[in-house]
């Protein structure tokens, strides 16, 4: 089966095609045609780049690409109010959030670019409060084990079970209602790149649809230990892993206010 179509009608040589992928495309008689069809990765970019849409690729079909709006893109000035307002939030309100909200979040998160385009990132959504309670206590438990020294993240650790016993406060999960956990095949290559990726861009649609996010740090950093008996609770096949955990819920408080941040720090060569 042929990997690249050709409308002849609509096709003018142009060739941006070929530059923007010189690896499957070279310039035949008849137009664009494929050299090396094995090769293609799926990305849709040849696709996507043709002014007259005159080029189809049965991998990354023509019908399914969205014409790019450029009056809904922001401008600078809008972007970077955006990637500035993004927070850390470590307060939620205790409503749970409907399944159609987090399949928007997740259907966004799903468009990060992966290594090589392999995607192969996938979710599990946490939202039973037995599960996330026992996910923070045996948390702590792999803490108590790393804690009695004194290094800064000893003492944070003993910091922290000391709240947790004495108060009941959630100081892994912050009483999140939902959790939702990345999953790869075990051993992917760039798995946990793809990974931050995939969960950058949850986190930043996030405020669009009313929510808000917060990496799961401490809970990760159990995970990536490999300590059994947390990774007991969330019941994987034996070929995936977890590649990474952040709360999700609707936020309990708004911030007016955009933070400052260190100077820029920049060498050109």
């Amino acid at each position: 089966m042929s990997l690249i179509h050709i409308n002849q009608k609509k096709c003018t040589a142009c060739g941006l095609c070929i530059e923007v992928c010189p690896n499957i495309l070279n310039m035949g008689e008849n137009g664009p045609q494929e050299t090396y069809p094995d090769l293609c990765i799926a990305c849709g970019q040849c696709v996507a780049v043709c002014p007259q849409a005159a080029l189809n690729n049965t991998l990354t079909p023509l019908p399914a690409q969205i014409a790019i709006d450029k009056e809904r893109l922001p401008d600078a000035s809008a972007a970077a109010q955006l990637l500035r307002s993004r927070r850390s939030i470590r307060h939620y309100r205790q409503p749970a959030v409907p399944k159609q909200q987090l399949s928007k979040l997740l259907n966004i998160a799903r468009f990060a670019p992966t290594a090589g385009n392999r995607q192969g990132v996938s979710y599990i959504i946490v939202g039973s409060k037995s599960i996330l309670k026992k996910a923070t206590a045996r948390t702590i438990d792999w803490m108590k084990l790393q804690s009695g020294g004194h290094t800064a993240i000893e003492r944070s650790f003993a910091k922290h079970i000391k709240i947790y016993e004495e108060s009941g406060t959630d100081v892994i999960l912050r009483n999140a209602p939902q959790l939702i956990l990345a999953v790869t095949v075990k051993g992917m290559p760039r798995g946990r790149e793809n990974t931050i990726f995939s969960l950058a861009y949850l986190e930043l649609y996030a405020p669009s649809l009313g929510l808000g996010t917060c990496w799961a740090g401490l809970l990760e950093m159990c995970m990536q230990d490999h300590y059994q008996p947390l990774l007991n609770i969330f019941s994987l096949p034996s070929d995936k892993e977890i590649t990474g955990a952040v709360m999700v819920g609707y936020p309990k408080y708004h911030y007016q206010r955009l933070p400052d941040r260190a100077p820029l720090d920049v060498s050109w060569l």
